[in-house]
Parts: structure tokens; sequence; C-alpha cells
């Protein structure tokens, strides 16, 4: 019953044509592919006080608008992890063609088996489910590091600073956390 109710969200949007139902029969498969707004994407990335040379990582990248705003905008290194090889195979060919190779890494892979313990910043728009699968990764990271989540809490964090924003007629919500030292 535990996992019905944690992709039942998901099943919801496939059954109504917003996305294809294949991309939540795998188990992990952590969220629907859909694209923070680049609104959005900049106030993640300025709330997370993202600095030039630190190395952001994010989990779920899809189409690359997190790594790539981070490569433009704010001179950082950035690794995007995708586990749907399509979307990968897209976003690798967007970052050659933006010509950004030497400041973003994109890697086809899934995120629970990602290293991101060298990370300064982790971006996530997963479900909380996810974010709650994910924390044993996070908590690999070392102290100081930032982690922000777009519309979803990661449960039994306390954020250092929230936010809820209005992009069109949508809300959306930003999480920042700071991972302590143990």
């Amino acid at each position: 019953m535990r996992r019905f109710r944690l992709f039942l969200p998901a099943l919801l949007l496939a059954s109504a044509g917003l996305v294809p139902a294949q991309r939540y029969t795998d188990p992990d498969t952590l969220a629907p592919a859909f694209p923070t707004p680049q609104g959005v994407v900049d106030h993640m990335l300025e709330m997370a006080g993202l600095k030039p040379g630190e190395t952001l990582y994010d989990l779920g990248c899809g189409d690359g608008r997190i790594v790539i705003t981070a490569a433009q905008k704010f001179k950082a290194k950035a690794v995007g992890v995708e586990i749907r090889r399509d979307i990968y195979e897209s976003t690798l060919g967007r970052v050659r063609s933006l010509g950004l190779t030497d400041s973003v890494q994109i890697i086809h892979g899934n995120a629970l088996k990602t290293d991101i313990s060298q990370a300064d910043v982790v971006t996530l728009y997963l479900l909380t489910s996810s974010n709650d699968r994910l924390k044993p990764v996070l908590e690999t990271m070392k102290p100081g590091a930032r982690v922000v989540s777009h519309d979803f809490e990661i449960r039994d964090w306390k954020p250092i600073t929230t936010e809820r924003m209005m992009v069109g007629t949508r809300p959306h919500m930003v999480y920042v956390y700071q991972i302590k030292g143990k």
C-alpha cells in the first residue's frame, strides 16, 4: 500500500495525459519530469548563496537549466545527474552546443547512487518521498554545504530559510537547508 501511495500523484498526472506513465513504473525514478521555471531557478541559486568556483549538483537535472544557469550566471562548476537516457542525451547535447563542457558535466546515473560528498550546493525538484530516500546521500555532504529543494520539503530537516514565490499563477516554495558538522 505504501508504494502505491508514493506513486499515486505521478500516476494521476500520467492518467491525465500530462506525462507518460512509463516514467513512474521504475522504482529508481524519483519524480515526474517537470522543469523548474527559470525564475524559480534563478531564485533558488540566489537563495543558496552559490558563489563562483563552488560545485553544484542537480539531482534529476532534466533539461539542464539549473546546471546551465549555475555555470553561466554564477560561474560555478555544475554536475547534473539524470537517470533517463533520452533526457540525459538531450541535455548533454545542449551543454555541448552552449560550449559549457568545461564547467558543466552531465552524468547518466541514479541520484541514489551518486557521490555528492564534494558538493557545495545540491538542488532538488523531487517528491517529498524521494527526498526522504535521498537523505542518506545528502548526509554525505560536507559541513556548510546547502541543499535547495523546489516545492517539496525534506521531512525532519529544519530549513535555514523558506520562501514562497509566484511565477505566473502558480505558487512555488523554495526550501534551503544547510548541512551541519558531524
